[in-house]
């Protein structure tokens, strides 16, 4: 592909060149000072001028673009924006339901191919980047936004988070337990005494010392279940959901009667996906959808995807891989998905700062 890429740079270098040669001759005086200023950088080899443009984060590639016509016309080459594409979105630490890559850009194609041609690359990379997609995500809806504070409002009491998956029971560093004992990070900020379905009331932290937010932990099964699961590298039959049937799209489960009502009072989920596997997430898409359903409630509550490694320097699963897996696309809720480490909870302050505000509240 790079060679493709190369080979392409210099066809656009050579058209440039050229023409500004012929208008230099037709307009001397006025071509004069800019063939000064740009005689160094844009007279390089290509190779060079490409090497330079790798290093470059995206913002500043499109500054690159703005200096001259040379630039403008080179940075904006599609094969340019798809290397950088294919090169970088498996490295993205988070995307979300308004950052999701479309199918046709993740596509193997050939480089050349008659079908990526009518594709804009530049402003796909633009628009899913984490380091750029601040930049142009859309404020939540006003009446949204409102409803939400109005039910905070009414309530009384910090929004409540109902957390679960498989990530926070395979994992050989415990992302709760971690969370506890980071008051650096996360302080710990009560538990409050209180019953939801005869499921405990969670923990309680604080997000940047001041906003106040609980979560309640949701185990598959008995913790000597889990650990003996863990230890044999074996999944378990989770309790928390039962199993309704098959279909194309995989498992059918619904929630089962003992979780329903925490459900129903949470204002939104947390799911803790196991990155250090690639297996296939069909049942856990299952699991997502089932708590999920209308009946627990509006469509407006988030999903926060915690993808979970032990600690850094383990080999992880893309988080755009696992946003498909899930089929995370398919949902009627706003989600995220963000790549936390457990061991020193990198990443997880991003997340749940996302959490918070679309639950309305203004950080």
């Amino acid at each position: 592909m790079q060679s493709v890429l190369l080979r392409s740079l210099r066809s656009v270098r050579e058209k440039l060149l050229s023409d500004g040669s012929r208008r230099s001759k037709e307009r001397p005086d006025e071509e004069e000072e800019e063939e000064e200023g740009r005689a160094l950088l844009d007279h390089l080899p290509v190779d060079m001028q490409f090497l330079i443009m790798t290093y470059l984060p995206p913002e500043d590639l499109c500054r690159l673009g703005a200096c001259s016509r040379f630039w403008r016309s080179m940075v904006q080459e599609p094969l340019l924006w798809r290397f950088f594409f294919m090169r970088d979105v498996n490295s993205w630490t988070s995307v979300d339901h308004l950052s999701m890559p479309k199918e046709e850009f993740l596509s193997v194609a050939a480089p050349d191919a008659p079908e990526l041609q009518k594709l804009d690359f530049m402003a796909e990379y633009l628009r899913c980047s984490p380091a750029c997609r601040c930049r142009y995500q859309q404020p939540r809806p006003a009446l949204e936004a409102v409803a939400f504070f109005l039910q905070n409002l009414v309530s009384g009491s910090e929004p409540r988070f109902a957390m679960f998956g498989p990530g926070l029971e395979q994992l050989d560093d415990s992302l709760m337990t971690t969370m506890m004992h980071s008051p650096h990070i996360l302080p710990v900020a009560g538990i409050p005494q209180r019953q939801i379905g005869g499921i405990g009331s969670g923990i309680s932290f604080l997000y940047n010392n001041q906003h106040k937010f609980n979560i309640i932990t949701l185990y598959s099964t008995y913790s000597s279940e889990r650990e003996r699961a863990r230890l044999e590298q074996q999944s378990v039959r989770s309790k928390l959901f039962v199993l309704q049937g098959e279909t194309e799209s995989g498992p059918v489960y619904s929630v089962a009667p003992q979780v329903q009502e925490a459900c129903q009072a949470v204002n939104g989920f947390i799911f803790v996906s196991n990155a250090q596997t690639d297996k296939g997430r069909i049942e856990e898409a299952g699991q997502v959808r089932a708590v999920l359903q209308p009946v627990w409630g509006p469509a407006s509550r988030p999903l926060l995807v915690l993808s979970c490694v032990s600690r850094d320097g383990v080999e992880r699963t893309p988080s755009v891989t696992v946003a498909h897996q899930l089929q995370l696309h398919l949902l009627a809720n706003p989600w995220m998905v963000q790549d936390v480490v457990s061991e020193s909870l990198a990443g997880l302050l991003d997340g749940i700062g996302w959490l918070l505000k679309q639950s309305g509240l203004r950080l």
